[in-house]
């Protein structure tokens, strides 16, 4: 008696709860993907099903635009391993003066440039628990903000163009990522925006919360050699956003275009040396090796669902909801949110975008919209107990004496500033669209 005996609903109960349980054991996500897809393809299907699998990873791994992935991911490994970040920290002291919580928007500013050097977020969380949170925390800037600036700051990435979490939501959704990364730049700046806007906040009604540099500390950088410090970035920031934008290069070029600016500054600088670009290698593929197989086996996983009906069993639910189109998008970032609590976003892109995007459409909404509210979202899964991955990278280079649960204590202001962004964008659509319409 094949699965198909147990109809599309039960079949959804069964693959979800599936998944779930094998998560449990501790195995990878693209091993439980994998395995859970190849048991409804044969046991729904047969034997006959095989050409499904393999027509799904060809169409999958053949696609273009993953081609950008691993150049942004090599050009972050390459950024982390030389001192460009490093000294765009310390340049940017001079903006932080003598205003209290200075230190901790010279962090944000910092954050968001490297967002738009590199678009992936680990790198920039680990580099910032190495600068900044010792920096802070030696000024006596309190504990949480510095901890929480340092993380949320870190994943702007998520937002940021040229982020990798818009790339897969356009190779998914099937809309240009150019547009997306047009569309996204007004709500990451927003976002920082209201990052800002708390520290100030919070530093100026008191001021112990994140005192000011002393006149000592602010002598050690002057102009000049600050500015020498933030002109290797705002180089790669345009070489790769402004060949985009100005319709030079694709977005795969443009990577390309950004591994070649951070390889020729680092060469420039007597950086660039074999054991760097080795570990700058190693760490593109394993990254990569992880993308590609989580992305392999939820192609595949998605491919027989939708095969067995599932897509129009998810799609009559949701629209069956007896409330207005903005609820049933209310609904969908609220499952995204669920999700994000225990899965890495990579695989709740691949299994939930190709469901939703059709039913986003279908309600009349702009599908690079919903792509700013998934990044938005993806944005706080990062941040979000228990699987939080954000509080994970800091933890790993962060003073022995700071727990998880004090990272996790510190991000509750900061993900309560990104469901207010979420909310925004989703009650007022032209704050990410008017760019691209």
């Amino acid at each position: 008696m094949g699965l198909n005996t147990l109809g599309i609903e039960l079949g959804s109960y069964i693959l979800v709860g599936s998944i779930f349980l094998l998560l449990l054991t501790g195995l990878p996500l693209a091993w439980v993907t994998g395995l859970v897809a190849l048991i409804f393809t044969f046991g729904w299907f047969g034997g006959a099903a095989l050409p499904l699998v393999t027509s799904r990873i060809f169409g999958f791994i053949t696609e273009y635009s993953l081609v950008a992935i691993p150049m942004f991911i090599l050009m972050a490994a390459l950024l982390d391993r030389s001192g460009i970040a490093r000294d765009l920290f310390r340049g940017m002291r001079i903006l932080a003066g003598r205003l209290p919580g200075g230190v901790a928007v010279q962090t944000l500013i910092v954050a968001i440039l490297m967002a738009a050097m590199s678009g992936v977020i680990g790198g920039e969380i680990v580099l910032l628990g190495i600068l900044a949170l010792p920096q802070m925390l030696r000024l006596g800037y309190d504990r949480n903000l510095s901890i929480g600036v340092v993380v949320a700051g870190g994943s702007l990435g998520t937002m940021m163009p040229p982020s990798i979490v818009l790339i897969i939501y356009g190779l998914v959704a099937s809309v240009s990522i150019a547009d997306l990364f047009v569309a996204a730049i007004t709500p990451a700046l927003m976002l920082l925006a209201f990052y800002v806007a708390y520290v100030l906040f919070i530093c100026l009604r008191n001021p112990a919360m994140g005192p000011p540099m002393s006149r000592e500390e602010l002598s050690q950088e002057s102009f000049g050699s600050a500015m020498r410090s933030v002109a290797a970035p705002l180089f790669i920031v345009v070489v790769v956003l402004g060949s985009i934008y100005g319709g030079i290069a694709s977005i795969t070029e443009a990577a390309a275009l950004g591994v070649s600016a951070v390889l020729v500054i680092s060469l420039l600088r007597r950086e660039l040396n074999l054991k760097m670009l080795q570990a700058s290698l190693v760490h593109t593929l394993e990254t990569c090796g992880m993308i590609i197989w989580i992305g392999i086996a939820a192609a595949v996983l998605v491919g027989v669902y939708n095969l067995m009906g599932g897509n129009r069993f998810v799609s009559s639910a949701i629209l069956s909801i007896d409330a207005p189109p903005v609820v049933i998008i209310m609904v969908m970032m609220l499952i995204l949110l669920v999700l994000g609590m225990f899965l890495d976003w990579i695989g709740i892109a691949l299994l939930t975008l190709p469901i939703f995007v059709p039913i986003v459409i279908q309600l009349g909404y702009d599908p690079i919209w919903f792509g700013i509210l998934f990044a938005v979202n993806m944005q706080v899964s990062y941040l979000t107990p228990p699987f939080g991955p954000a509080a994970f990278y800091l933890k790993s280079v962060a003073p022995r004496q700071i727990t998880l649960k004090h990272i996790y204590t510190a991000l509750l202001p900061f993900i309560a500033l990104q469901l207010a962004v979420l909310m925004i964008i989703l009650f007022f659509p032209p704050i990410a669209t008017w760019a691209v319409n």
